[in-house]
């Protein structure tokens, strides 16, 4: 791959730690709630725990996941760890507007061909056709980007 950097996308730490924070509070407070007012119903106890469980271990995927950098190059959007999101000749379409199913501060890559799933919580995911980035970005670093990815599939070829 070239190394012609383009563009980055990294997480601040503010909102690493208010999105990290908020997924943990979340999971405290559900597994508080299940075992100093438990419910009568053990199902809804068993609910309870299951989903701050899974709260936890979200918020603790949210902050590994967001220590990584998104690093847009001649061909492709990778992260600093090497995982490729997207080829640039594998993009069909780039949507950042309003009303597209997208994170945060982000937006979404339709690929020609699908990829295998893949999910790092505030930064990126992927499942088939579509990519997601966004999150916990800042919306001045993604916007950029998205731009850049959608003059490149737009150029016409050069000859």
């Amino acid at each position: 791959m070239s190394d012609k950097e383009l563009a980055r996308i990294k997480a601040s730490s503010g909102r690493r730690v208010i999105g990290t924070g908020a997924m943990l509070a979340l999971g405290a407070l559900m597994l508080y709630l299940a075992f100093a007012t438990p419910p009568q119903n053990p199902v809804w106890l068993g609910f309870l725990i299951v989903c701050g469980l899974f709260a936890l271990w979200t918020s603790q995927m949210l902050w590994q996941a967001t220590s990584r950098t998104l690093i847009l190059t001649e061909e492709a959007l990778i992260d600093s760890e090497g995982d490729v999101l997207a080829r640039i000749d594998q993009i069909a379409k780039v949507d950042r507007g309003a009303f597209a199913m997208k994170p945060s501060n982000g937006f979404v890559i339709f690929l020609k061909e699908p990829m295998p799933r893949a999910w790092h919580p505030g930064l990126w995911w992927r499942l088939g056709k579509r990519v997601a980035v966004g999150g916990v970005t800042s919306g001045a670093e993604t916007k950029p980007v998205a731009d850049i990815i959608t003059m490149k599939i737009t150029k016409p070829a050069e000859e």
